[in-house]
């Protein structure tokens, strides 16, 4: 039983006795609590496999993943313990601020984790801290993490975790939320020759972005899952959460990720402040860099629509439509790019007005 699981696992972390203290929930289906004793404090990471589908097996042939459900074929991993051990233990091998994993069970889905704090990016921008100087850092995180070499396996509990390829596959299936699920919370109307254009359209995009160079990509990279602890040194600064979706994916996503933030506006100076903290850091091209967020920028922001769309026709949270005018708004920049304009000509057709508002 999980409960006779949990209580092993907290009493070999020390935390039998600890007070807990359940957290607010997110869009995931992990459950997270405080775990407070006199003296020493940790959470508590809650992530039954049951709660979500299988995770894509390596080797796995598309039409396979397709048959097994939304995990394989789209996001490739699934909210696993193992995963958050095996990504926590490789970014902290970086030097970086993951987590400290003090014990987990695998099997039935918990983790006891460090406490880093409350201090999210989100909550202490707005009470004052350099937003330029945090993004700056938070980029010269990612340049370390893009410059390590990428394992084809990472050591996990019980065995090893596999890092896939973000494919043509996921791409696709993902970008492909923006056509079946916005007509379902806008005034957007897609027929069927609309959906063949898109089609090449998007396929088109998806060549490009796998002519990209390949990175360890973190993928949930933002201010909601940043924090900022100022009492460390250097990169270990920037306090890391949410990365047990890992992949073979691309620099820019992550780029993309933190800087097409849904929930609160990236100023300009911490846009610019980041890119050129990367650039510095990495020797990368500006046009190059530039050319890889803004496709895979765009495809990003049209899945994200896509999945705000569904959390508000299919499960009723409509409190994602508030969110969608930033996007909007990021989807409008990215589709400005010379190497977008096949897709801002589809867009414009199919949801103008939206694209107008955001401007």
């Amino acid at each position: 039983m999980r409960s006779e699981a949990l209580t092993r696992l907290l009493e070999q972390t020390g935390f039998a006795e600890a007070e807990r203290a359940p957290l607010a929930g997110d869009a995931s289906t992990r459950r997270y609590e405080r775990l407070i004793l006199p003296n020493r404090r940790a959470m508590l990471m809650d992530a039954p496999r049951s709660n979500e589908s299988a995770p894509c097996p390596p080797g796995a042939t598309p039409a396979e993943r397709r048959t097994l459900g939304w995990n394989a074929a789209s996001r490739l991993a699934a909210s696993r313990v193992e995963a958050f051990v095996a990504v926590a233990q490789h970014l902290r091998s970086l030097g970086l601020s993951a987590p400290e994993i003090y014990g987990s069970d695998i099997e039935a889905g918990y983790a006891v984790i460090e406490d880093l704090g409350d201090s999210l990016y989100a909550k202490v921008i707005p009470e004052g801290a350099d937003e330029a100087a945090l993004y700056a850092e938070a980029a010269r995180v990612l340049a370390a993490v893009h410059k390590a070499p990428i394992p084809a396996r990472l050591d996990a509990p019980g065995g090893a975790w596999p890092l896939l390829d973000y494919d043509a596959l996921a791409l696709e299936v993902n970008a492909d939320l923006f056509v079946e699920w916005l007509p379902q919370a806008a005034d957007v109307r897609i027929d069927d020759a609309q959906r063949a254009r898109w089609e090449s359209i998007r396929d088109g995009l998806i060549v490009k972005a796998l002519g990209f160079p390949r990175a360890l990509t973190i993928r949930d990279y933002h201010a909601e899952n940043l924090l900022w602890l100022p009492e460390r040194d250097g990169l270990a600064r920037v306090g890391l959460l949410d990365f047990q979706d890992a992949v073979r994916g691309w620099r820019a996503w992550d780029f993309s990720m933190l800087l097409h933030d849904a929930r609160r506006d990236v100023s300009a100076s911490a846009h610019a402040a980041a890119l050129r903290a990367y650039l510095d850091e990495t020797g990368a091209s500006e046009a190059d860099f530039e050319r890889e967020l803004a496709v895979l920028g765009a495809l990003n922001t049209l899945r994200i629509l896509g999945i705000f769309s569904r959390l508000a026709a299919r499960d009723g949270k409509t409190r994602y439509l508030s969110f969608m005018p930033r996007e909007w708004g990021h989807l409008a920049r990215t589709l400005g790019h010379p190497a977008l304009a096949d897709m801002r000509a589809f867009v414009e057709e199919v949801a103008a007005p939206y694209l107008e508002k955001a401007a």
